[in-house]
């Protein structure tokens, strides 16, 4: 039996008040465990969604985006690069030592070492918003849950609200995430290329971003402390799997989804790998009906021949 000494059963029993039961003893134990532990299982339990809304209101791309760096910065993100997609849109990619090192410790970890803050001019307001660092961290599988990068961004540009899912998930379910039966996992990866050393597959994957082959670009590369991972974002601007044109039908709601890009190919120990754009696509925009995905259902395979062409000789 376990007492605990603020509860009523473990006060000393005044003269003349009746003694307690053993089954009331009991219950009240019991209730006493339950509140103890309440917190943390309900903490646990928390639905997490993709994005946060920093803020919102007046304002232009221009004229906020020197403050939304220097407010990052001084919460400890570096800048791993930026990527203007299409027009009213900027996006700024950041990393930290402490997104790095996390990324060092898990599977795959380096698609969590960035995290995406993207500038919206809607035109009724500018939106700031990002990525959930809570959300990725589950999702990618990731060890460390990421909670102090999380309110150090929250910090730099606010948190008016999570979205980019009407329900969420737990990240327990996020551990465990695909689209629906058949669809590809985070631990499904599509195999890209194999070379016969890191440092290869980062020179070509290098030189074919330089030259633009496929029409793809170069926007970041984070390289991960003590590990032979390195991780790239690509703009993808030609073809069926373009950033703009993909976008363009699924990025519909409101606030914007924009932190979605860009899309990420990963280099660990010579192969080069990227998440499934049917893992990819989903994860970001959750609540996508199969309807409008049919609407984009070439684009994975677009993808896929994009980044291919990038990865190869």
């Amino acid at each position: 039996m376990v007492f605990f000494p603020w509860y009523p059963f473990a006060i000393e029993r005044r003269k003349g008040e009746p003694t307690m039961s053993r089954t009331t003893l009991m219950l009240s134990s019991v209730a006493a465990l339950l509140l103890v532990f309440a917190v943390p299982l309900f903490a646990a339990e928390q639905t997490l969604k993709p994005y946060i809304l920093g803020s919102g209101g007046p304002g232009t791309i221009e004229a906020r985006l020197p403050g939304v760096k220097t407010a990052l910065e001084q919460k400890g993100f570096q800048s791993a690069g930026e990527y203007a997609p299409y027009k009213g849109v900027h996006i700024l990619v950041i990393t930290s030592d402490a997104l790095k090192a996390a990324a060092a410790k898990s599977t795959f970890g380096a698609y969590g070492s960035v995290i995406r803050v993207a500038l919206v001019e809607t035109g009724k307001e500018l939106q700031v918003s990002a990525t959930n660092p809570r959300y990725f961290a589950a999702a990618y599988r990731m060890n460390d849950p990421l909670e102090d990068v999380a309110v150090g961004l929250e910090q730099a540009i606010g948190k008016t609200v999570e979205f980019g899912a009407k329900e969420g998930m737990t990240p327990a379910k996020l551990r465990k995430y695909h689209y629906m039966v058949m669809m590809p996992y985070f631990d499904e990866p599509v195999e890209l290329a194999v070379y016969p050393s890191h440092d290869e597959a980062l020179s070509m994957v290098e030189a074919n971003l330089t030259v633009k082959k496929g029409g793809c670009a170069k926007v970041y590369r984070v390289d991960i402390p003590g590990k032979k991972e390195t991780v790239f974002g690509v703009a993808i601007t030609e073809g069926e799997g373009a950033d703009g044109a993909i976008m363009k039908i699924i990025d519909i709601a409101d606030p914007k989804h924009a932190a979605h890009l860009p899309y990420e190919l990963l280099v660990s120990d010579g192969t080069v790998y990227m998440l499934h754009g049917k893992f990819r696509i989903a994860l970001d925009f959750p609540d996508l009906t199969m309807g409008t995905f049919m609407k984009i259902s070439g684009a994975p395979s677009a993808i896929e021949d994009k980044l291919r062409a990038v990865a190869s000789k």
